[in-house]
């Protein structure tokens, strides 16, 4: 579905305070709901009757016993939903009694190492106690429930290719639906999404009065040095939120977020932006990456582009963004998700936790 761009707005200049701009809607691919907030953990139901195709029951048995000790430490779905990507990853849930070339004492359903970070060799090849200490670390990871999630498993492995996961998350996602019954989905519903970059439309502006209802002046400025309600404003509240600052005084600012003394700016100069800062950009998407629309790019404000942010990357070569003043009148500057291909995008910006497999 292609629409004419809409190039509606012009930059109004005012010191420390820019605008992101209407983005025409010609990526829109597919709609997306917005994601649920995360249910905390789940239980297990296993019995004779439990089948998960392509595993067998000593499989799905060490795969309940993994869940088990989420559950026991409080994990949330995500996370253990994580804990069986990363056994998934190790050993193909199998208990093994042998390494590899890089671990040759690595033992167990995680291969935990022979170097006291795991407890006894018992400890490693019990299916319980081995997850138990994997969970404990994955805890200990700051921020890990924003990560994704073969990021998060790879902070605590620490294996090579932090992307190693990533193949198994849909049959992670697979098992610990079995084996609890499927009292969530990965589409909505009464727990969280796995994976995904915040909760919706979460943005803590979202009701605040726009510059085109106020002026171009500081009651339409939100505490992030941007204007309410605008492309920028939300992007740069969800590189807050995914780097631990949820409230004032935020880490970034308009004002502070480059090193050479420059605003960051409206969308067109993200990209110079993330350069000046030294953090990583790339054609991947992430979840949780801000996306760079280049102006006239995908529809995009032929002045000043657009950014938005990755929330779920999809296996046929898509992305769920998602963004503010992405629509046109009446819907623009609200909450907007679309479907997006991952070639349409000038760039996407990586956080300092984040990077493209090579």
């Amino acid at each position: 579905m292609r629409r004419k761009s809409l190039g509606l707005l012009a930059l109004i200049a005012v010191p420390s305070l820019f605008l992101g701009l209407l983005f025409s809607s010609v990526l829109l691919l597919a709609p997306a709901n917005p994601a649920a907030a995360d249910c905390g953990p789940v239980a297990i139901v296993v019995d004779g009757a439990t089948r998960v195709e392509g595993y067998s029951a000593e499989q799905l048995k060490n795969a309940a016993a993994v869940v088990g000790a989420g559950k026991a430490l409080n994990l949330s779905v995500k996370g253990q939903t994580i804990s069986i990507m990363v056994a998934l990853g190790e050993s193909g849930l199998r208990v093994l009694d042998y390494g590899d070339g890089p671990g040759p004492d690595s033992r167990g359903l995680f291969q935990q190492r022979d170097n006291g970070a795991w407890g006894s060799y018992t400890d490693r090849m019990d299916p319980s106690i081995s997850a138990t200490n994997f969970i404990k670390a994955l805890q200990a990871v700051p921020g890990w429930e924003l990560l994704e999630p073969t990021i998060a498993g790879n902070k605590v492995q620490r294996n090579a290719d932090p992307y190693h996961y990533q193949k198994y998350w849909p049959d992670a996602v697979k098992i610990v639906q079995a084996l609890s019954d499927g009292k969530f989905s990965v589409e909505g519903g009464n727990c969280g999404i796995p994976g995904k970059s915040g909760a919706g439309d979460d943005y803590p502006w979202k009701d605040s009065p726009t510059w085109l209802q106020v002026g171009a002046g500081s009651a339409a400025a939100s505490p992030l040095g941007m204007f309410y309600r605008e492309c920028v404003d939300f992007a740069l509240w969800r590189v807050n939120q995914q780097m631990g600052s949820t409230s004032a005084p935020f880490k970034f600012l308009n004002g502070n977020f480059r090193p050479d003394g420059q605003g960051l700016g409206s969308a067109v100069t993200w990209k110079a932006g993330w350069d000046a800062r030294g953090w990583p950009s790339g054609k991947t998407p992430r979840v949780g990456a801000v996306v760079w629309y280049a102006p006239g790019v995908g529809g995009s404000d032929p002045t000043f582009g657009h950014v938005a942010v990755v929330k779920e990357v999809k296996a046929d070569g898509t992305y769920v963004e998602e963004g503010y003043n992405g629509n046109p009148p009446p819907d623009d500057h609200n909450y907007y998700t679309r479907t997006v291909k991952s070639s349409v995008p000038s760039a996407f910006l990586y956080l300092p936790n984040q990077e493209e497999k090579k």
